[in-house]
């Protein structure tokens, strides 16, 4: 994909929605309050609410109201996938789309960000928190089987991910080594993901993503040889297809090799350095997770915690890091293993996409 060099047209944004989503020659605007899938599971719950514990149903029929009108507010703001006179300009999604791939600033955007798209984060943290609620309520009052509580968690861990995809399409829209027109379709995934505040590709991929941090479990005894690339691909086995596919293709790749050890023992490519040293130094073969801190003389958080908050919570600080390499120009890896794997599934779409045309 990085040899690919032809030549795109500029194409519309509503190319990139099925015919089914366009009414009137517009594609649909608006936050997504509740998928499908969630609409079934809120359904279930309530119905399970209702036979074991009806007290418990109130307060998460107002959670969920309060859900709706905030949608319902940012709703208000103007649409990003339809042409917009604002009160100084006029804005095309298109041009929305040039703007985010020609923005090549340093340090935090928020102010350079659409209000939508500000406000639709909000929305998303608190949608993500009343399904966490909900697994716990499926968890001790609805008396729901494993499998089904199980659903409230993979659910919210999967918006936990629509909420990171947003920091992974803007790393990659800047790197200006990437192929002009994966660019442009993130830019465009983008604004999408910022009107909806739902994402297809995320969807898909998230399970894959969260099979990876539950498989850190079991690689404790890499902390003695911290060869932890190798750990990840016998536990690849077990993966689908995508994973597989991409540790094949990218195992080899330095700056992807780094990334996935930052990712794997949950501390930093610095620290990682310096606790090989310290262990070879030493003549030290195996330490627990616990141990890293004592070794390294400051507190790490090493654990092994499926929490999805501290999933967040620790790709926020190796995205800070890489961005802090990227700045400072800095050995160590630039990007995150999230931006390598994301940038891979769609580098994969994209030719998919461009060989059904040639078929054509």
């Amino acid at each position: 994909m990085e040899n690919l060099n032809l030549q795109f047209e500029n194409i519309s944004i509503d190319t990139f929605f099925d015919a089914e989503d366009l009414k009137r020659d517009e594609v649909q605007t608006g936050i997504v309050v509740l998928t499908k899938h969630q609409e079934t599971l809120v359904k279930k719950l309530l119905d399970s609410l209702h036979k074991n514990a009806p007290e418990r149903i109130e307060r998460i029929e107002n959670r969920l109201r309060d859900i709706s009108a905030l949608a319902k507010s940012i709703a208000q703001f103007p649409s990003l996938l339809e042409k917009q006179n604002l009160t100084s300009s006029v804005r095309t999604p298109e041009a929305l789309v040039e703007s985010i791939m020609s923005y090549t600033e340093d340090g935090d955007t928020t102010l350079h960000m659409p209000s939508k798209a500000i406000l639709g984060k909000g929305f998303l943290v608190a949608k993500i928190h009343t399904f966490y609620s909900m697994s716990k309520l499926a968890r001790d009052y609805a008396h729901m089987d494993e499998k089904e509580i199980k659903a409230y968690a993979d659910e919210t861990v999967s918006m936990m991910f629509t909420l990171m995809a947003e920091d992974v399409y803007l790393n990659l829209i800047r790197d200006k080594n990437l192929p002009r027109e994966l660019r442009r379709q993130l830019a465009t995934s983008l604004i999408i993901l910022w009107e909806h505040r739902s994402d297809q590709t995320i969807s898909d991929i998230a399970p894959v993503l969260q099979s990876v941090w539950s498989a850190r479990r079991t690689l404790a005894p890499a902390f003695g040889t911290m060869m932890g690339t190798s750990e990840l691909l016998l536990v690849s086995i077990q993966m689908g297809e995508q994973w597989t596919q991409f540790i094949k293709a990218k195992l080899g790749d330095s700056e992807v090799s780094r990334a996935m050890e930052e990712f794997l023992f949950g501390i930093s490519y610095e620290q990682i350095l310096r606790l090989r040293h310290i262990l070879q130094t030493q003549g030290v073969k195996a330490i627990g997770r616990d141990e890293v801190g004592t070794y390294l003389g400051e507190r790490v958080k090493t654990d092994i915690s499926l929490d999805y908050r501290d999933f967040y919570l620790l790709y926020t600080v190796r995205r800070d890091n890489a961005r802090a390499r990227q700045r400072l120009h800095l050995d160590g890896p630039k990007k995150t293993l999230e931006d390598h794997f994301i940038r891979f599934v769609l580098e994969q779409d994209l030719q998919k996409q461009l060989n059904d045309s040639f078929a054509k």
